[in-house]
């Protein structure tokens, strides 16, 4: 499986894209992936559109928005890790806030996902289930208090401390993302340099005047912020 580059950033359109605008912001990231060779990017997309952003990139991880811990066979509408891993897609988000999975569900599409070398964003709401989905051992655990989702309001330190502490305690080779609330560059270099190894947005990118340049400032203070905590 690839070395996931820190720091990284994950640009998540959820269903708030699809089609020339979701394309043309994936062609963005691509641009981006391309000019900043220092850090990895993470980019989701709709089921319809991952085939087309596979094909059309090579400096981003494409990112599927969730996956089924099933194998070929039987699975009405479930998501096939082989069909993901089939078109390219290289990492898949799991247990997201707005796609819940119980815990066998989960363990399951975990145990899948590394059979086929395919990163794996594991989301947890608190320091709690932080810990307990680390004994799991994801690639990446995203924590994200699900109130904050969406709201601009990010993570303050004490919820930055406890859940970093509660992976690391568990498996300190997980790398952590903290995006709660991220919607602007300052609040990317800020959880990079409290210790978070990537971050992400959604509707501080999006509700932006201009999604693109919104985009860019973002990888420019990840950029920034990785040159310095490498530089200490």
């Amino acid at each position: 499986m690839k070395a996931i580059k820190r720091p990284f950033f994950v640009m998540n359109p959820k269903s708030y894209l699809y089609g020339t605008e979701l394309r043309n912001l994936a062609l963005k990231a691509e641009e981006l992936g391309k000019r900043f060779p220092e850090v990895d990017i993470f980019f989701t997309a709709p089921y319809a559109e991952l085939a087309w952003v596979c094909e059309q990139t090579e400096h981003l991880l494409v990112t599927a928005q969730h996956m089924d811990g099933i194998l070929p066979g039987r699975g009405m509408g479930a998501v096939l890790p082989e069909s993901l891993q089939a078109i390219g897609v290289r990492a898949v988000f799991l247990n997201h806030a707005e796609k819940p999975m119980r815990l066998a569900e989960l363990a399951a599409a975990i145990k899948r996902a590394k059979e086929l070398e395919i990163i794996t964003i594991v989301c947890a709401d608190s320091a709690e289930e932080a810990k307990a989905i680390a004994a799991l051992e994801p690639d990446i655990l995203l924590c994200e208090p699900t109130e904050l989702i969406g709201t601009g309001v990010t993570s303050d330190q004490e919820y930055l401390r406890k859940t970093n502490q509660a992976i690391r305690q568990v498996n300190e080779n997980i790398l952590i993302m903290q995006a709660a609330g991220i919607s602007s560059a300052q609040d990317v270099y800020r959880v990079i340099m409290e210790g978070a190894d990537g971050t992400g947005g959604t509707s501080g990118i999006l509700k932006a005047e201009d999604p693109h340049l919104k985009l860019e400032e973002m990888i420019i203070a990840l950029n920034q912020a990785g040159q310095e905590i490498r530089r200490k």
